[in-house]
């Protein structure tokens, strides 16, 4: 995610350098041509050129909408599953201490679920993030897991969902023994719903891509628009006044051209937030923070360095 302010402009050349090459090399080789042979046909009117940029405005900027509107969903996403993480590792931090008064209860089974089930929430939460990026990054999660835990999760398709699995076996199994009782088991099962929802809706984001014919067309639009755009100027600078500054025909194309361009990759750019790039959800971040909440609520003192952004990004 970018947070810094101002922009690196050797950065934005990398997102937009393909179409801006085809403008500035379009745009000499007509002003050239008009230049060296003086053919008035080069010369359109600049009305047409005109009313397509104003639909191409519209049309980019609801494309636009459409792709900051899946970032921006992904990110309420996260920060639900900030949230859950907490509840549910308070949930079974405050059940697991209130049943201390039993004849049943052993302080060292206690401790032992109260631990694994919170390491068990933070390995999922690292495990999404791998999950939504296509990274092979298990052996990050394998502290938070028994090693016979870690072989059964690195068989599975969906791992998250598998750790999910057994945060429920052990709820259920802690029911059993006593180290949990009465509803408790009710209001952690809400908690692990909410965060199953959360990942089928991360899931969706990552599987559905924005329609591809927005993307099609609004680059072919954007092409077509500084395609006849010199044609346009030149027709702009044939009057007798203006006509020795019919060279400016360059530098308005590029100027012009290039901001519709910008505009057209910075919608491509937002519209899948879990690619591991510059504008993602800082899902590196998040999970460092739910990471350091869920072992601070142990009671833990060695946490992870919260990470802090560099050069104005944060992952």
């Amino acid at each position: 995610m970018i947070i810094k302010r101002n922009f690196n402009p050797l950065k934005i050349w990398q997102y937009i350098k393909k179409p801006m090459w085809f403008v500035v090399l379009w745009s000499l080789a007509v002003w050239g041509v008009h230049f060296a042979t003086g053919i008035d046909a080069l010369m359109i009117s600049f009305t047409p050129v005109g009313v397509l940029g104003s639909a191409l405005a519209i049309f980019i900027a609801f494309r636009n909408n459409s792709a900051y509107g899946r970032w921006w969903e992904a990110r309420q996403l996260w920060g639900g599953i900030v949230n859950s993480s907490r509840v549910l590792s308070r949930l079974i931090i405050t059940f697991t201490d209130s049943h201390a008064h039993q004849e049943n209860y052993e302080r060292g089974r206690s401790e032992f679920f109260k631990r694994s089930m919170v390491y068990r929430c933070i390995a999922w939460v690292h495990a999404l993030r791998f999950h939504l990026r296509k990274q092979e990054n298990w052996e990050e999660i394998r502290p938070f897991l028994s090693h016979t835990e870690y072989v059964e999760l690195s068989i599975s398709q969906n791992k998250p969902n598998y750790l999910q699995l057994l945060m429920g076996r052990e709820i259920y199994k802690a029911m059993a023994n006593g180290t949990l009782g009465g509803f408790d088991s009710f209001q952690m099962e809400g908690q692990l719903l909410a965060l199953a929802n959360y990942q089928g809706a991360c899931e969706r984001i990552k599987n559905t891509p924005l329609p591809r014919q927005y993307d099609f067309f609004t680059r072919v639009f954007v092409l077509l628009f500084a395609f006849l755009l010199p044609f346009g100027l030149l027709g702009f600078f044939q009057s007798e006044t203006l006509h020795p500054l019919s060279w400016l025909v360059v530098p308005f194309s590029i100027l012009i051209a290039g901001v519709f361009v910008i505009m057209e990759r910075t919608g491509a750019a937002n519209e899948d937030p879990f690619e591991n790039q510059l504008t993602d959800v800082p899902l590196n971040a998040l999970c460092n923070t739910i990471e350091r909440d869920l072992k601070e609520m142990l009671g833990e003192k060695e946490l992870p360095e919260k990470l802090q952004p560099v050069n104005g990004y944060l992952f």
